[in-house]
């Protein structure tokens, strides 16, 4: 079904680094937070579902394709990345628009679709001016726009609230939660905010020490039994 993820007995290493994740299934339409600490391997295990370089082991499987032999525009993945990785030589309506310029998208579905992500963000006094002089949240505006207009099947998000103050994460949240009703997609996004993931998601994946160590309910991330170790990680007793 589309927008469904499912991981087996994958292993990646990254120089010194190991992750290692047995099974994991991410059913279609469910936001799902991979929730540790800094190190942990998360962003790994985030790179990895987003096809960015080769497995060691194990395979992924997006709507029960494996995700190594599908092309990248095949994927239907959109991708934003804590730093948000903006073109700065482009504009905001420049940026939004350029991953439809590489698919081929006709010019004016091009205009069309830019604009309605424009709207849709709130973000069209910004369209003309480089990433260099917006701020955090306009950027961040920016780069979801910039992943939606492609219409994925799947958002992956690393770490997207962790730059921004108080008022501006608040009303991002709410964001996210429109995005999901609007896009009815698949959303895994990587946090080390407890209460974040409790906020948002449907299950939480913990990562503790390059592996996936257990996935709880969100509405039940201080309460579902778990082992001593990840028990502490919370900060239960």
């Amino acid at each position: 079904m589309a927008g469904s993820i499912e991981i087996r007995d994958l292993t990646v290493h990254r120089g010194s680094f190991t992750l290692r994740v047995e099974r994991l299934s991410i059913a279609p339409r469910e936001v799902f937070a991979i929730l540790g600490r800094t190190g942990a391997g998360k962003t790994v295990l985030m790179e990895a579902i987003a096809g960015a370089f080769p497995l060691d082991g194990g395979s992924i499987l997006l709507d029960g394709k494996d995700a190594q032999t599908l092309p990248v525009q095949q994927r239907h993945l959109g991708v934003v990345y804590q730093d948000h990785a903006l073109f700065p030589h482009m504009t905001v309506r420049e940026n939004i628009g350029y991953g439809l310029r590489m698919n081929g998208v006709a010019r004016d579905e091009a205009t069309a679709r830019v604009r309605e992500q424009l709207e849709l963000f709130g973000i069209e006094s910004i369209a003309d001016k480089h990433p260099g002089i917006i701020s955090g949240g306009e950027s961040q505006r920016t780069a979801l726009a910039r992943a939606l207009v492609l219409r994925p099947e799947i958002l992956i998000l690393d770490e997207p609230f962790s730059a921004l103050d108080p008022s501006t994460k608040e009303r991002m949240y709410e964001t996210v939660r429109s995005i999901h009703r609007r896009f009815d997609c698949t959303i895994v996004f990587v946090t080390h905010d407890f209460n974040e993931a409790a906020i948002l998601a449907d299950r939480v994946g913990v990562v503790l020490d390059g592996r996936l160590r257990c996935v709880l309910p969100a509405s039940g991330l201080f309460e579902v039994e778990c082992d001593e170790e990840v028990r502490a990680f919370l900060g239960r007793r």
